[in-house]
């Protein structure tokens, strides 16, 4: 339970990230939803053995990186967080595929190696490419601008919804999980019996405390439509945004940029 509150608690941290005021912040949440929705794609679209045509795709993120001002170590925490899942994913794929595909003098590296490791260098760049977006944007942001770029109204206050209720959720089961630690005495539980009776307390505390804050919010006049913060309009740099790194992706897609400069500085030697 520790564990997932503090999960949840950090996703929280990466969502004031997004309160900054660079250049990156002030863009139109449109024109970076849009961005990250092809950089994805460019990403995912690209053969399995593909491995070298994906590293020219790092220029993305370390370009928001840095001019969202934001901080890299953290980032990347996050990222590591994700890749035991794709590692699950690729581990097997040497097994599997032993055709050797690439040769470094005498070894040999088959498709299975250069699968898996491309899966790795994906998870990476994708979930990487998400992080940022929340960070330089924030979730109710994201939502609002998916909302104007045409996604059913229902599904985005959907979304809010458990942005908000998740938190809520988070904070009645770290007070209801302390109790229980409490009432142990410093053991490890009270048995597995306890469980079932911590998670009907826990049911019935949140949904109290979210009827609670449903009434506060129907109180203020909530009609079923949040309203963002900071309303911002697509102007010329929102679309020079959206236009030079789509042209960006779509050719890191059609070249390998990692072949051409390595034919460069060897003089097309094979």
């Amino acid at each position: 339970m520790a564990s997932i509150v503090g999960a949840i608690t950090e996703f929280r941290e990466l969502d004031l990230l997004a309160a900054g005021d660079t250049p990156m912040h002030r863009l139109d949440a449109r024109a970076k939803v849009l961005v990250t929705l092809v950089f994805i794609l460019a990403v995912v679209s690209l053969g399995k053995y593909e491995l070298a045509a994906l590293f020219p795709f790092f220029l993305y993120p370390a370009v928001l990186l840095a001019l969202g001002n934001l901080p890299v170590r953290y980032i990347a925490r996050k990222v590591v967080v994700v890749l035991p899942f794709a590692l699950m994913v690729g581990m097997f794929n040497p097994l599997f595929d032993q055709t050797v595909l690439v040769r470094l003098g005498p070894f040999g590296i088959s498709g299975g190696w250069l699968s898996f490791a491309a899966i790795l260098v994906r998870a990476t760049l994708t979930v990487g490419a998400a992080l940022i977006l929340v960070a330089v944007t924030g979730f109710p942001a994201i939502c609002h601008a998916l909302d104007r770029l045409g996604m059913p109204r229902i599904f985005t206050v959907q979304l809010l919804f458990l942005y908000r209720y998740l938190f809520v959720l988070s904070e009645e089961g770290s007070r209801t999980a302390r109790a229980r630690e409490l009432r142990a005495f410093g053991k490890k539980g009270l048995g597995i019996r306890s469980y079932g009776s911590l998670i009907s307390h826990l049911l019935l505390r949140t949904w109290l405390r979210a009827e609670r804050i449903h009434l506060a919010m129907l109180a203020r006049g909530f009609a079923g439509e949040f309203h963002p913060r900071r309303t911002t309009r697509f102007r010329v740099g929102d679309f020079l945004f959206l236009a030079g790194w789509t042209g960006v992706f779509l050719l890191f897609r059609l070249v390998n940029v990692s072949q051409f400069l390595g034919m460069i500085v060897t003089g097309g030697r094979g």
